[in-house]
């Protein structure tokens, strides 16, 4: 069977370049139904070249025209009654002024509404990004061969759908294994852009709403006026999919490019740098999206370096672009290099260390950007405990698309099954039933969180898969589908994925689905069982084998191996006092070996290692033993 998937590759390798993704829009094979009635024309019920109902319209052409080999009209909105054979696309409000009533109504933001109970296609969107949705809804049913007569709404479940780029202005990529940046040369923003409005397009069909284009480890000189100017043009090139463009900042921006003698956020003079530099951003960017913030932390500056507390430094960013509709993402990814031989040392208490005593701190339009486990994107963590200590604070997960830790594209790990996991958790707050989808999207808290959702770290460039692999695309697609919907089957998401970008054969649908459905636990079978997070190289390129690289080190990701035993005791007992940062009722199943995981046993557990069958009450007391041949 696999020999057919390397057919199905190859081919889409050779003849295609990979370009389109899942948005191929391939014919139809012969034998399918034949009886679906191509529509007459297709009504956008706006015109204007950079509105998504625009582009809606556009693309509903060029996939009907890809699917059926049939170019369908673009008509104008006068004289239709949206009765006849016809696709009509645009918002509720746009809908009612053109034909006098609207046949849906209580949409949420970016929602739409779908209807092919009739000849008379129906795409309603509470915005415009919304229809342009609900039209990529529609071809996407088209290209996996479903005709079907149906009527629906369709919610995001979270306001924020946000990509996070690592690229760097000389063009590199940090942890990206797709060639250079789609965006950056030399410094800057490139002259040839063309890729940019490419991957609007990819963006747009997931349903993703915002991108942040640099590497958190941001560079200053990405504020200057001709750096600001090319980041228009990427956001007129994204405008018209939907996308709102937003940029990670260096909080010493004001000493590095402002030549001030502080970036003390209470300084006037640092208020007033990033005042003027929001206004430079507004206006040439009206809509744009916000700031991605990386502080105090691996070496970078923030607020507690000017002895500030990180919703000061927050904030102050905030109230700059509040009045304009933009968002701060403040990242919890806030640690200190520690010392090893300090057995209390742990880098996963961090995140909830430091912002203990700031919920409810934080302006309304500050989102704390949480990494989904408490390290680093290992290959299996616990939730990170922060997702149940901020009632009163508007909060994203941190999902990385791009493989740093697992497998960097060489290796083919589907994701969505490890992301699931984190999403599904129930983090028990108050007691309650508190699954991490719900606190990061505001349905589970007790104050005035408004805003919530995910940010995905994606490495796209210049490779014809985008991705490095073909691959490794289903995880960027279904990240926009989690996002979206997170109670999302994510094998049926899988099936999605490869009909759209390999075809219909159900051999290779069905070897598809087997590879990257056992991928996740392969790969963690052999370079991070029972919860020792990874055995890859942490201090070198975070690939191949390098055991001896986590021990000794100042990063915080240790295994604590040794002639004795190994993992982390993180209990309050008699270690860390991590498996005291979660709520009682996960607190208390981290406190036992009884009660914990497997998979996640030398997390929390340090699991003593018997010599010898003689050793075993004075070396493995009140520890959990493996047992080996040869061994206790």
């Amino acid at each position: 069977m696999h020999w057919i998937l390397l057919l199905a590759i190859s081919g889409c390798a050779v003849g295609e370049t990979g370009q389109d993704g899942w948005l191929r829009y391939a014919p139809w094979p012969s034998d399918y139904d034949a009886t679906y009635k191509v529509p007459a024309f297709i009504v956008p019920l706006n015109s204007t070249a950079t509105s998504p109902v625009a582009t809606a319209g556009v693309e509903l052409q060029q996939g009907l025209r890809s699917i059926f080999g049939e170019k369908v009209a673009i008509a104008p909105v006068a004289g239709q009654t949206g009765s006849s054979s016809s696709i009509v696309v645009g918002t509720v409000d746009q809908y009612a002024k053109a034909f006098g009533h609207s046949p849906v109504k209580d949409l949420v933001e970016d929602g739409f509404w779908l209807n092919t109970a009739s000849d008379a296609v129906q795409i309603l969107g509470q915005n415009e990004r919304g229809a342009l949705y609900g039209a990529f809804e529609y071809l996407s049913m088209l290209a996996k061969g479903n005709v079907s007569r149906v009527t629906f709404q369709s919610a995001p479940y979270q306001p924020i759908r946000w990509a996070n780029q690592w690229d760097n202005l000389d063009g590199s990529i940090e942890r990206g294994y797709a060639g250079q940046s789609i965006f950056f040369q030399g410094g800057g923003i490139k002259a040839n852009l063309s890729r940019v409005s490419q991957y609007g397009r990819l963006l747009a069909s997931i349903r993703v709403n915002g991108i942040i284009v640099n590497n958190v480890n941001a560079n200053p000189s990405l504020l200057s006026d001709r750096n600001i100017d090319g980041l228009g043009r990427v956001a007129d090139l994204l405008r018209p999919w939907g996308v709102r463009v937003g940029i990670s900042l260096n909080f010493a921006s004001p000493e590095q490019a402002g030549g001030l003698r502080t970036s003390d956020p209470l300084d006037s003079s640092v208020i007033d740098f990033w005042t003027k530099t929001a206004n430079k951003l507004y206006q040439r960017i009206p809509d744009f999206a916000g700031y991605l913030i990386k502080a105090n932390s691996e070496g970078q500056p923030g607020p507690l370096t000017y002895r500030r507390t990180l919703a000061q430094g927050a904030n102050m960013f905030a109230k700059t672009i509040k009045a304009k509709g933009g968002v701060v993402m403040f990242r919890a990814f806030v640690y200190n290099q520690l010392q090893y031989n300090n057995l209390k040392a742990d880098r996963a208490n961090a995140a909830v260390e430091f912002f203990d005593g700031l919920d409810g701190k934080f302006d309304d339009n500050v989102v704390v950007q949480i990494k989904y486990g408490p390290i680093d994107f290992q290959v299996r963590e616990p939730v990170s405990p922060l997702f149940g200590r901020l009632p009163q604070t508007s909060a994203a997960i941190e999902l990385q698309i791009t493989q740093e830790y697992l497998g960097q594209q060489c290796h083919v790990v589907y994701l969505p099954p490890l992301w699931k996991t984190i999403m599904d958790f129930d983090m028990r707050v108050d007691g309650q039933t508190s699954y991490v989808r719900d606190l990061v999207a505001g349905q589970r808290t007790k104050g005035r969180r408004s805003l919530g959702g995910a940010a995905g770290v994606v490495n796209v460039g210049m490779h014809r898969t985008w991705t490095g692999s073909h691959l490794s695309m289903s995880n960027l697609y279904a990240y926009g589908r989690m996002a979206w919907n997170p109670n999302e089957d994510v094998v049926e998401i899988l099936r999605d994925w490869t009909r759209l970008t390999f075809g219909f054969h159900p051999d290779i649908v069905e070897a598809v689905t087997r590879i990257s459905m056992d991928s996740w636990p392969a790969y963690e079978n052999y370079t991070g069982n029972l919860g020792i997070q990874t055995l890859t190289d942490i201090t070198g390129n975070h690939y191949g084998v390098n055991p001896s690289s986590h021990d000794g080190n100042g990063w915080g990701q240790w295994t604590r191996a040794d002639r004795n035993g190994l993992g982390m005791d993180r209990t309050v007992k008699s270690g860390t006092r991590n498996a005291g940062q979660y709520p009682p009722d996960v607190a208390k199943m981290y406190e036992s070996t009884e009660t914990t995981p497997d998979d996640l046993m030398l997390w929390v557990s340090r699991i003593g290692l018997c010599l010898a069958s003689s050793d075993f009450s004075s070396t493995c007391k009140g520890t959990r033993c493996y047992f080996v041949p040869g061994k206790c």
